[in-house]
């Protein structure tokens, strides 16, 4: 799972399928991250073609540790299937998701105020 760092924010890209072995990875990992220096915690799931509920767990949990540190997680790039899994369990309510990761890095930039 590599994630490369970029100014203030993380990349997670996790691959092939997010089950209970990657998401322990993942969660993981997402417990490492320093939050003075990384404000916004990216998962890109395009690789990711299936996910399982310890995947989700993992992903829950990754959501609940960057609230608690003051920072934002979201998710990029779902495929159709695992985009289908969110939308049935609801979990596209509780995340930021986007479709790529340019629509992020657009959204993070603060609307002037005239």
């Amino acid at each position: 799972m590599a994630y490369p760092n970029f100014n203030q924010h993380i990349v997670f890209q996790p691959h092939n399928c997010l089950d209970s072995q990657a998401g322990s990875l993942l969660q993981q990992q997402l417990a490492e991250i320093l939050p003075d220096r990384h404000k916004l915690w990216v998962i890109d799931m395009g690789d990711v073609d299936f996910i399982d509920s310890s995947g989700i767990c993992a992903l829950v949990g990754g959501l609940n540790a960057a609230r608690h540190r003051g920072c934002r997680l979201v998710i990029c790039n779902l495929s159709a299937t695992v985009r289908l899994i969110f939308e049935i369990t609801q979990l596209d309510q509780l995340f930021e998701i986007f479709d790529n990761f340019e629509q992020i890095t657009f959204a993070e930039t603060p609307a002037l105020i005239a």
